[in-house]
């Protein structure tokens, strides 16, 4: 494989890795009946006039297994991370002492577990569409390269087997990561 051939199937690679990592990050953030502090990374509240993720500015701890507790750096912003994770999509009503904010995760139904599962196989689902249009974009990239004779008909062959190889590397890791998901929801 030549230089340029080499710097494509990096790149396609790196971007397989990121649609990886995206979908695990996508995963952290489903409420899955467990405490997961992760839910929060996507709510953002005014913090002085800026919208802030509430875990750059509050400790976040998983208790109990079903509670967060959020402590804000600054007992002033107690009442608009409340009101924040109220207008959210959370569905979770947060109560507070005045120093911190308790959040109770309660027990999902067999029916929101069975379209929690659902969504997770959305989601999957998605990420495979997404690596699979970065392998034919790849490969249309080096076909490209053929007909202007820049690499050989073996070289295209080569080609063709390094980024089938790495596209089922990346679709394998995306189902793992949709299976163990799954068996996470179907198990609370």
């Amino acid at each position: 494989m030549n230089d340029l051939m080499k710097e494509k199937f990096d790149a396609a690679e790196k971007a397989m890795k990121k649609i990886a990592e995206h979908l695990l990050s996508e995963f952290a953030s489903i409420r899955a009946g467990r405490a997961n502090p992760a839910v929060l990374d996507k709510i953002t509240f005014d913090y002085y006039g800026t919208p802030t993720p509430i875990p750059q500015a509050s400790n976040v701890s998983v208790f109990e297994g079903r509670n967060l507790l959020i402590t804000p750096y600054s007992p002033a912003d107690i009442k608009p991370i409340s009101k924040a994770i109220l207008a959210s999509d959370l569905g979770i009503t947060p109560t507070d002492d005045g120093k911190t904010i308790r959040l109770a995760f309660p027990q999902p139904t067999e029916d929101r577990r069975k379209e929690i599962a659902k969504e997770v196989k959305k989601i999957g689902d998605e990420a495979k569409v997404a690596v699979r249009n970065a392998r034919r974009d790849l490969m249309e990239k080096f076909k490209t390269m053929k007909k202007k004779s820049e690499i050989t008909e073996d070289d295209l062959q080569d080609a063709e087997k390094k980024v089938q190889k790495l596209h089922d590397k990346y679709i394998e890791e995306i189902d793992k990561a949709v299976a163990a998901k799954e068996k996470e929801v179907m198990s609370l």
